[in-house]
């Protein structure tokens, strides 16, 4: 058999053609494709997918070790019990409890019978005993306003001194003297009347004297007349007028009487002229007291006595709320401290207290003297911006020794920090 010549397609043996209907042979590429991949690059792909497949568990060790961590904390494994004592650690920063416990502290070894002393720290200022006075003008001063101002800061005044003069002082005073000449007059006014009700005494009295005096004689002269009516002398008519004349002074004589009973029946003093002559007179009195006492508006007084911390007018100015001066008692000195209600339970009288400032030369001593019954909000607040300013607070009061005392006898109303050391409790 001879080979086909180049070019042309093989035909194949012994079978018929097949494709066109025209009996003609298909044409077949003339190059053959492999399609399968080779070997090193499929090697590649399969490395590539293990190594994902191994990472894809990566992100798992960290919550594996949380969690082993979270249950060595809170339920301790023999084995971390026994990793511990071996290394001779303990947790939760030295006590037997687990971790996630809160920890009691333990009692130190050579005091576990008496408890330790605690120590309270709080904010404090420094006051005279007996606080800060701020002297108001006074009661019913209306409008007036300083007129003379006697005390500089630092004065020393006693109880009673006169510290200012007010403006209404000359009106005030012309009240008062008002008032003493209309008691000299209501005085002169129950002499007189006193007078007056002697001198009608006295006439009542002669006027009875005469009255019957003048009866006596009208009795004698009707009797007369009566014996010469009898033996006929005398007529009817001069018996009826002697009559009537003997009865009109026996009425004179009672009358007369009567207004001199008026007399003799009540004392002096009781008498109604004296009563009412007396009464004007008290009112009189009434008066030149409420003038002598109104006087008093005029005059600012000190309340206690103690020295001039701060002067707040000058003359010519009208006082206002803020008072006039501030006076305190600086001989000696206290402590007013404002512990946190948490705290106040471990404080007690006698505690000793230590103050410090930066502007103290040294700590000032005290003891504590009184408690506070009231919970109320705190008024001395830290410079720090982080301190709380709506604490709930209980006030307490120390006395400063003597030598501190001298020292805090400028500092008032300085603010310091209190550390007070509280004795420990059977």
């Amino acid at each position: 058999m001879s080979k086909p010549p180049s070019g042309e397609p093989a035909k194949s043996a012994g079978l018929p053609p097949s494709g066109k209907s025209d009996g003609t042979a298909p044409e077949l590429p003339m190059q053959v494709v492999d399609r399968r991949a080779p070997a090193k690059t499929l090697r590649k792909a399969t490395s590539r997918g293990s190594l994902l497949h191994r990472l894809r568990w990566l992100p798992l060790i960290p919550v594996v070790m949380l969690t082993g961590g979270v249950i060595a904390m809170y339920f301790q494994p023999p084995g971390i019990r026994v990793a511990m004592r071996t290394l001779g650690l303990q947790p939760g920063g030295g006590t037997s409890d687990p971790i996630a416990v809160p920890a009691a502290p333990r009692p130190a070894a050579n005091d576990t019978a008496t408890p330790a002393a605690r120590q309270v720290v709080a904010l404090a200022k420094l006051v005279p005993l007996g606080e800060v006075r701020t002297v108001a003008p006074p009661f019913g001063a209306g409008d007036a306003r300083i007129a003379t101002l006697r005390v500089e800061e630092g004065a020393k005044v006693a109880a009673g001194d006169i510290l200012a003069l007010m403006d209404n002082e000359g009106q005030l005073k012309a009240a008062v003297e008002a008032a003493k000449a209309n008691v000299e007059a209501r005085s002169a006014t129950l002499e007189q009347v006193r007078a007056q009700v002697l001198a009608s005494r006295d006439e009542a009295q002669a006027t009875l004297s005469r009255a019957e005096a003048t009866a006596r004689n009208a009795q004698a002269d009707f009797e007369r007349v009566e014996q010469l009516a009898k033996r006929g002398v005398s007529t009817e008519a001069a018996l009826s007028k002697s009559r009537t004349v003997r009865e009109e002074t026996a009425r004179e004589v009672d009358r007369a009487r009567a207004t001199l009973s008026r007399f003799q029946s009540l004392d002096l003093d009781r008498q109604p002229d004296v009563v009412v002559a007396s009464s004007n007179l008290t009112v009189a009195r009434s008066e030149l007291a409420r003038a002598t006492q109104d006087l008093d508006k005029a005059y600012v007084r000190a309340p206690i006595t103690g020295t001039v911390l701060t002067v707040l007018v000058r003359p010519g100015e009208k006082p206002g709320a803020a008072g006039i001066v501030k006076l305190g008692n600086l001989e000696q000195m206290m402590a007013e401290i404002e512990v946190f209600q948490t705290q106040i339970g471990f404080v007690a009288l006698g505690d000793v207290v230590t103050f410090t400032a930066d502007s103290l030369p040294k700590p000032l001593a005290a003891t504590i003297s009184r408690i506070g019954l009231e919970v109320g909000r705190q008024t001395l607040v830290d410079a720090t911006p982080a301190a709380n300013t709506d604490a709930r607070v209980v006030k307490v009061q120390a006395a400063l020794t003597p030598e501190s005392s001298m020292i805090a006898q400028k500092y008032t109303n300085l603010q310091m920090i209190a550390r007070i050391t509280t004795r420990p409790a059977p």
